[in-house]
């Protein structure tokens, strides 16, 4: 019984013999493009067929990114790499490193080329030629056919995504041989409007579809704009003039849109957050206040006259309340002072001995009083005062009191 390969070993065997095959690691392969796809990873995949065959074909990213031509389906194409095994399907393929247009189509390539060297040449394309793109646009010119999906996908893009703007579309056909000299019209149209950004987008074709985006003329009119330009041209793999001279250049029309424009869900989440830093800021300056307001009101404090005014205020009610009852006991004092002569006075009033039974004798005639019964001649008339009145009276009998000493 011959050898039993497994699977894996019998695919690894198989690689490595084409692996050590010279000639099928630098072939060139004729035939049609069909099935391809566009990885998001920047992969491309389809397959070369003729009358009675198919190969599958392989471009990783790095050479897809480098290809002067990028196939679409229906294409004559020539492509060249090596032959490999994917082992994991039991697949050989053609690992593609470049790719041109066979037969009459290779005139394109030729021509694209040639273009592209020339404007490259005068620095057309230099990178420090490329203008910024307006953060928030307010007008956004689009330049497309009013008609395309392109348009109706951009529209959709900047609803969703930026509803503030308004759209403002030129209309120009974007096929054909005529078509170039009327896109730079709708563009320089567009331009003259004043829009902050300009969109110049088309959808997926041929090479032939979109041979007129690479017209020199329109090249040279993107550089001229006032306003940057985004072109979004077919797809990823496919480059144009056009999108070497714009300011940007996205893979799609939607990306365009996308690329021309801030996502208002983005820019709401960095208001919220801008609001809260402003906030949380807001918040530590005035606690930085609080604090050093509170520090100059401690240093206030020690400089402060109060705590002596206070003080002295102290000190000046004590002493308030001390001469209050230095003038009050001297008040006392002197109301005492005051009632004892009052009451020496009473008793040296002669109207209170009156009171007590006495009586005052006087001459009417001169107001003299009479203290001895010698002034009291008989018939003399005499004034009596009273304690309640006065009397007017006539001697009718005096009698001496005989002295003491017996004269």
């Amino acid at each position: 019984m011959s050898e039993v390969f497994k699977v894996s070993v019998l695919n690894a065997y198989l690689r490595r013999l084409i692996e050590r095959d010279a000639p099928l690691q630098d072939i060139w392969v004729k035939g049609e493009v069909s099935n391809l796809r566009a990885q998001s990873s920047g992969h491309l995949y389809f397959t070369l067929k003729d009358a009675f065959s198919e190969l599958r074909v392989v471009i990783w990213r790095d050479k897809a990114q480098r290809l002067s031509h990028m196939p679409s389906n229906g294409e004559q194409i020539l492509a060249h790499g090596k032959i490999g095994v994917y082992e994991q399907g039991g697949l050989y393929q053609l690992y593609a490193d470049a790719v041109q247009l066979a037969e009459a189509q290779g005139d394109l390539s030729a021509q694209f080329r040639a273009l592209w060297a020339k404007l490259e040449a005068e620095g057309l394309f230099r990178a420090e030629l490329k203008r910024p793109l307006p953060r928030f646009p307010e007008r956004i010119g689009v330049v497309t056919s009013e008609s395309a999906a392109a348009f109706q996908d951009v529209c959709n893009v900047l609803r969703r995504r930026y509803p503030l703007a308004e759209v403002w579309l030129s209309h120009t056909p974007v096929q054909g041989n005529d078509a170039p000299p009327q896109i730079v019209a709708a563009l320089q149209r567009v331009d003259a409007l004043g829009v902050d950004v300009i969109l110049l987008v088309r959808g997926g074709g041929s090479a032939e579809d979109l041979w007129c985006f690479n017209d020199e003329q329109l090249a040279r009119a993107l550089r001229a704009t006032r306003a940057p330009v985004v072109t979004g041209i077919g797809h990823e793999i496919d480059l144009t003039l056009a999108d070497g001279a714009s300011d940007q250049r996205a893979p799609t029309p939607s990306a365009a849109a996308e690329i021309a424009t801030p996502d208002i869900a983005v820019l709401r989440a960095e208001l919220a957050q801008s609001a809260e830093r402003m906030r949380r800021a807001l918040q530590s300056h005035l606690q930085s206040l609080q604090a050093l307001l509170e520090n100059m009101a401690h240093k206030l404090r020690l400089v402060s006259p109060r705590p002596r005014l206070e003080g002295e205020l102290q000190r000046l009610d004590a002493l308030s309340q001390r001469l209050e009852r230095a003038v009050r006991a001297r008040i006392e004092r002197a109301t005492e002072q005051l009632n004892a002569q009052a009451r020496a006075l009473e008793r040296a009033n002669p109207l209170a001995l009156l009171a007590r039974g006495y009586a005052w004798l006087s001459d009417p005639a001169t107001g003299q009083p009479i203290t001895s019964a010698a002034q009291a001649m008989p018939n003399a008339e005499l004034d009596v005062q009273l304690a309640d009145g006065h009397l007017r009276v006539r001697v009718q009998q005096r009698t001496l009191r005989a002295e003491s000493n017996g004269s």
